[in-house]
């Protein structure tokens, strides 16, 4: 009897036991649970790097194969340049040209610009011969009146007269001749003054010109320097799209790289668990295809709009057949203490689970 009350007491005691732990379990979970946010919505991603070609030429050379690790810089696809380097040739040559003809302008500008002044210098000399042809008829009108009055108080003789007559012609003659040589070099420094403006519209269109030829010359180097494609990143490059001797259009796609440097975690949280998550707050993450690694991160943002508005076909809820459906919300996490091993074994894509740590 003794033995029965004690084997009692301790199933008793293992029940208490019991229910003492699973209540203890239970407290524990349901702590922790207030304490994390999660998800198994959740991936990792990265960028995705679309390479086209900016040129129309047939494709020489392929460098790469599908599925292969490329570093940023690489040489991934040449072109045949040929006819780019042609152009380069020829926009050189035409730059050359127009720097020639901007010459030739710069020299008859400064020609028409001597003959110009030539023209004034001429323009007023002719004016101080006015001057002088002015002085001399009326110094001969002076001399004609005074032998005319002298004549008629047979002051002076006949000879005399006629010698002031004439000297007073010769004065009106070159009076009339020096005007004329005044006003004919002042219309042709007018006409060169017209010239030389001219020329050096033309010294202003040969610059326009240049600078039009090296816009063109740079324009034809920059297509020569993208006959030869580099990776734009570190990282696999696949999904080749061309082929050796392919005669390839500007914008056609070449390959793809993933940027498997610079990952991160995009999770989609229920709309009712926002409002706890917050920007700088740790989070625990595992990925799916990696089950003994647990990797660390920390919230950055959110995008700002729900997973649906970002859809082909975003669903309308003025239709009238609405049914209401828990929306979700991308956040973006990023990884921290990654190595170059864990780095390598990460690829877009692959399912996560995260907890985030809020309180």
């Amino acid at each position: 009897m003794k033995q029965e009350g004690t084997k009692k007491r301790q199933g008793k005691l293992i029940i208490i036991a019991a229910v003492l732990i699973a209540v203890g379990i239970s407290i524990f979970y349901l702590l922790k649970s207030g304490t994390y946010e999660s998800t198994d919505d959740a991936q990792v991603d990265g960028n995705i790097v679309p390479v086209r070609s900016s040129v129309t030429a047939y494709l020489k050379e392929i460098h790469f194969n599908d599925n292969e690790y490329v570093r940023q810089g690489q040489l991934l696809i040449t072109f045949d340049t040929i006819e780019l380097q042609a152009k380069v040739t020829e926009a050189k040559a035409a730059l050359e040209s127009a720097k020639a003809n901007l010459n030739i302008a710069e020299n008859k500008s400064s020609a028409s610009t001597e003959t110009v002044n030539a023209y004034v210098q001429t323009s007023q000399a002719g004016f101080q011969g006015i001057r002088s042809a002015k002085i001399n008829l009326e110094k001969a009108q002076t001399n004609f009146d005074r032998f005319s009055k002298l004549l008629k108080i047979k002051g002076a003789t006949q000879e005399q007269f006629e010698n002031s007559h004439t000297a007073l012609l010769i004065a009106q003659s070159d009076y009339v001749k020096a005007v004329n040589q005044y006003q004919s070099s002042l219309s042709s420094s007018d006409s060169y003054k017209s010239q030389a403006k001219a020329e050096q519209n033309q010294i202003e269109l040969a610059r326009a010109d240049i600078k039009q030829r090296e816009a063109e010359l740079t324009l034809v180097q920059n297509q020569l320097e993208h006959a030869y494609i580099t990776a734009p990143c570190s990282g696999i490059v696949t999904k080749r799209a061309v082929q050796k001797g392919q005669y390839v259009s500007a914008g056609q796609s070449l390959c793809v790289v993933i940027d498997t440097k610079h990952l991160w975690i995009s999770a989609n949280f229920k709309e009712t668990q926002l409002s706890k998550i917050k920007a700088g707050q740790n989070v625990e993450i595992k990925i799916d295809a990696l089950s003994n690694l647990k990797l660390k991160g920390i919230v950055e943002s959110n995008s700002g709009a729900t997973g649906a508005k970002f859809a082909l076909l975003p669903p309308d809820n003025a239709t009238g057949n609405f049914i209401k459906i828990v929306q979700r919300v991308p956040v973006l996490i990023s990884l921290s203490g990654l190595t170059k091993d864990i780095n390598s074994s990460l690829y877009p894509g692959l399912s996560a689970f995260v907890k985030v740590k809020i309180k």
